[in-house]
């Protein structure tokens, strides 16, 4: 029997690392160098 809740998962994981890193790029893209230092700040930081 396949596994539905480990595809979803996999799924979810997929989704979440692409918005992640088409969010990164749209931040890098429209905020300048004083709004990246924060941000850095925030993801460090957790």
């Amino acid at each position: 029997m396949t596994k539905p809740s480990s595809y979803s998962t996999v799924t979810m994981v997929i989704c979440l690392i692409y918005l992640m890193s088409k969010w990164i790029s749209t931040c890098s893209e429209l905020l300048p160098n004083i709004g990246i230092p924060p941000i850095a700040v925030l993801l460090l930081g957790r």
